[in-house]
């Protein structure tokens, strides 16, 4: 099988790793990995910032590089959501302004195609047990987009459960937001900043060496809480975790 990696911003810039991660666990899986290099931006941040109309080149832009992929992975579950949730709805508010099917026509090939990577290993590979090791004690945070947009439900955990040496350990609060929100945390930085610390506080309450998720975004203001709370908690995005084997392990 040929799929593109869709990186992301954020991991481009600040956690090449996590790109580097997703290849050699999809290469170890047996599947061909290409990287377009023409990728940019697929127009998140624009788009719920409120400049709607700035983020359509960008996602024709992204329909472009992506279309003739079987498959596109992503180790990101909001700029999944963007791709999967809001481009369809970009198509349907062009057509409603009277602007014709032209966006959402063009746009449509790469919605269904566009997998967060659990989804990915879950259900187009049909495989929970990546032959990964990490003998850690690990928590898991269900990053919003992943939760309630994309849906990912039990799949990183039933992927974080197969992993030999892996101890599991259950977060309270799961369920709530870290507080980051993308620029939500910028135009509210003491409430980001609350919920960034009770996040914090409740994976420290479960003893684990890291909190992982499916989304760097969050890891990082995550993160960022950490270690400005001096915690021995650190964040790992899943990717690495699934990477990780007992003859080239992951710190």
């Amino acid at each position: 099988m040929r799929v593109a990696l869709f990186l992301t911003c954020v991991n481009d810039t600040l956690y090449p790793d996590t790109g580097r991660a997703v290849v050699k666990l999809l290469t170890r899986l047996g599947v061909d990995v290409d990287f377009p290099m023409a990728q940019t931006c697929c127009g998140q941040a624009h788009y719920n910032t409120g400049y709607r109309h700035e983020a359509e080149p960008m996602a024709l832009h992204f329909s472009d590089v992506f279309r003739d992929y079987e498959a596109i992975v992503t180790p990101s579950g909001s700029c999944g959501a963007m791709v999967r949730e809001l481009y369809p709805r970009m198509g349907e508010r062009a057509r409603a302004e009277g602007r014709g099917d032209t966006l959402a026509a063009t746009l449509a090939p790469v919605v269904p195609k566009t997998y967060e990577l659990t989804e990915f290993l879950v259900d187009v590979l049909g495989v929970t047990d990546v032959g990964a090791y990490y003998p850690h004690r690990v928590t898991y945070h269900p990053t919003c987009h992943g939760l309630r947009g994309l849906g990912l439900g039990e799949r990183p955990l039933r992927l974080l459960r197969a992993v030999k040496g892996l101890e599991l350990a259950e977060l309270p609060g799961a369920e709530e937001c870290c507080g980051f929100g993308g620029t939500f945390a910028l135009k509210n930085p003491d409430v980001s900043a609350a919920m960034g610390a009770d996040k914090v506080r409740n994976a420290e309450s479960t003893g684990a060496e890291v909190l992982c998720a499916a989304d760097n975004s969050c890891l990082m203001h995550i993160g960022g809480t950490m270690t400005r709370l001096r915690t021995g908690v650190r964040p790992v995005h899943i990717a690495e975790i699934l990477a990780s084997t007992e003859e080239e392990p992951a710190l």
